[in-house]
């Protein structure tokens, strides 16, 4: 046995069977089916075969020789984590975790004599696991009542996803007009599930519509899609809006009517001068 292993090795390291990289996506904690992708065309004899699944090269996943499984050289993370269909030779690996993600290789041999054998099919796959974020939640940051001339602080946040999303966006809506910011995006990883927590903040003046909508929408890698929040609806009292536009306008009318009156006073003054004027010259034409 230690003389196949040693084998095996030695047969990675030089020119095979070409084989291309099949890509496989999993969810974390389910079971995931690699297949070797092996046709067995000529109907070989499980018993003449020898089949391995390795990973990233080093690591012995399954193993079955000549119709036996055998268990000595196995990595001590997949015992009784894995079997193999020798029908349609897939190979089942139970309980996924992210530390299981990588490429796996599918290596069947054929015996050739008593101590000869021949590799006649390797195949390999790229397995990608998958760990659905929650949905994306809105939080407000700010305090008290939100006044007109103020500031709209927020938060968005979403955890326990994998991989690492792409960015988060934020959302802004009012009548039939959507545009779109965004933001830095704060990205954690918990040092033991490996799962990502993510947050994104939004400070922006307080919106002058009456009604606006506000949604956080989170990308997500390996053409995932996205995830967007439940809307937050920002409505400005009509009392405050008037507030604001008297508080607006107040003083502007105040240097208009300081204007016009300074304007009137100068008028007045001016014609009272000429009604003076007017009068001296008649006095003098009298005399």
């Amino acid at each position: 046995m230690e003389v196949c292993i040693f084998f095996l090795c030695a047969m990675i390291l030089l020119p095979g069977i070409a084989a291309s990289v099949h890509p496989v996506k999993a969810f974390l904690h389910h079971t995931v089916h690699l297949s070797c992708y092996f046709p067995n065309s000529q109907k070989i004899d499980v018993k003449n075969l020898i089949n391995f699944w390795q990973k990233d090269i080093n690591k012995v996943v399954h193993e079955v020789y000549y119709g036996q499984e055998k268990y000595e050289n196995l990595s001590p993370e997949y015992i009784n984590r894995t079997k193999v269909d020798t029908g349609k030779w897939t190979l089942q690996l139970l309980n996924a975790g992210i530390e299981d993600e990588g490429r796996y290789q599918c290596i069947i041999m054929q015996k050739i004599t008593e101590r000869a054998t021949e590799v006649i099919h390797k195949s390999e796959c790229s397995l990608h696991i998958i760990a659905n974020y929650s949905q994306p939640e809105i939080a407000e940051l700010h305090s008290g009542e939100l006044k007109p001339n103020g500031y709209l602080n927020l938060s968005c946040s979403s955890s326990g996803g994998y991989p690492e999303p792409k960015e988060m966006t934020w959302l802004i809506s009012h009548e039939n007009t959507t545009h779109s910011s965004t933001a830095h995006m704060d990205v954690s990883q918990d040092a033991v599930t490996k799962l990502y927590n993510v947050t994104s903040k939004l400070n922006i003046p307080v919106p002058t519509k009456s009604h606006t909508n506000i949604s956080c929408l989170l990308h997500l890698k390996e053409q995932l899609g996205s995830l967007i929040s439940v809307p937050l609806g920002i409505e400005i009292q009509k009392k405050e809006m008037e507030q604001a536009k008297i508080n607006f306008f107040g003083p502007v009318i105040a240097v208009v009517v300081l204007i016009t009156s300074a304007l009137l006073l100068g008028f007045l003054i001016l014609k009272k001068n000429r009604n003076i004027l007017s009068t001296n010259q008649s006095v003098s034409l009298a005399v």
